[in-house]
């Protein structure tokens, strides 16, 4: 197998330290991992694995890569602006692109972004244009003291990371969905309620479309025939594969769960404006008597009676309070008011 040092260009050698770098780890054989120092030049030649992890915003990165022997195919996709998923494998060399939900100061955002990575059998280069989730925690937890046997053990980790970040907004949403459950339950809708629920669904769907495309891409490698590649290359692809069907089936429920409670929302809304709608009939039923009286009373002809009686406007009300009460029993004996 080539030597780590085969595997960059010697401008590595060259410059103190690596353009664009934002970690460095090196993997021991014992599975530890040990933290490099970015503002430093970094030994290729040591017999230990690499993960790089590039900021792919800093213009100076894309003639490292270009000028690294990694393959022509996995430095185009590194320094490529494609935004769909993909995993391609080739002799010696493992390089593709996964979603990944945006990370900012203090926790997983909605947004996503792409991590770009290329593995060989002692290096692997990752980089991204936004702060990722799933990279930082394999960070993290290569700090905390975790073992990879291998760079693709690495590689299963950083998926791993993603489905756990995805896990996580999974349950969030789903604690929301419940909340706004036992609200519309307990008949407390709110107008806000149906906006946050469009806001959840829309959540679900964008992580379905991003789980499906990662389910999609294990099921394919862990149909290939991938013995050629080295045993540091092999990634486990079924077991992901079924981890992220799981995932996948509890964000599709989620996503079920907010479409029934907008439909059940929309009908308890249809119900109070039928109810608003029925009492303003019943209301305009029963004015409609005395306003016919008010408008014979208001005519401007001749032989209008109790025109010449002194209590003509008390006979009056009480014709209009009669109509409106003969009104009311009518309704009431037809069933109206049920």
């Amino acid at each position: 197998m080539a030597e780590p040092a085969k595997l960059v260009s010697a401008i590595s050698d060259a410059e103190p330290a690596i353009p664009g770098l934002v970690w460095a780890f090196r993997l021991h054989s014992d599975g530890s991992a040990e933290a490099l120092p970015i503002d430093r030049s970094i030994e290729f030649s040591h017999d230990g694995r690499l993960w790089l992890h590039f900021n792919l915003t800093d213009a100076r990165v894309r003639p490292w890569i270009a000028a690294s022997l990694l393959p022509s195919l996995a430095r185009e996709l590194l320094l490529s602006n494609d935004t769909f998923q993909q995993l391609h494998v080739i002799d010696h060399c493992v390089y593709g692109v996964f979603s990944d939900l945006v990370r900012d100061i203090e926790s997983a955002t909605e947004e996503t972004a792409f991590l770009r990575f290329a593995m060989t059998e002692h290096l692997l280069v990752s980089g991204r244009h936004q702060a990722l989730c799933s990279a930082d925690a394999t960070r993290r937890v290569l700090e905390g003291g975790y073992r990879v046997d291998n760079v693709a053990h690495l590689l299963e980790k950083i998926v791993d990371e993603v489905a756990d970040t995805l896990d996580r907004m999974a349950d969030k949403l789903g604690q929301e969905i419940d909340g706004i459950e036992e609200r519309i339950l307990a008949d407390e809708v709110k107008p806000e309620m149906r906006r946050n629920l469009g806001r959840l669904r829309r959540t679900c769907v964008r992580l379905h479309r991003q789980l499906t495309g990662l389910r999609v891409l294990f099921h394919r490698l862990d149909q290939k025939n991938t013995d050629h590649l080295a045993p540091g290359l092999r990634i486990h692809a079924g077991k992901l594969a079924q981890r992220l069907d799981g995932l996948d089936h509890d964000i599709v429920e989620l996503r079920e769960r907010s479409r029934l409670l907008e439909e059940e929302l929309r009908f308890k809304n249809e119900e109070e404006s039928n109810r608003h709608l029925h009492t303003l009939s019943i209301v305009t039923s029963l004015l409609l008597p005395p306003t016919l009286i008010t408008g014979i009373f208001g005519m401007n002809t001749k032989g209008l009676p109790l025109t010449d009686v002194d209590e003509g406007f008390i006979w009056a009300a009480v014709l209009m309070v009669s109509s409106v009460v003969a009104a009311y029993l009518f309704m009431r004996r037809t069933g109206i008011f049920k």
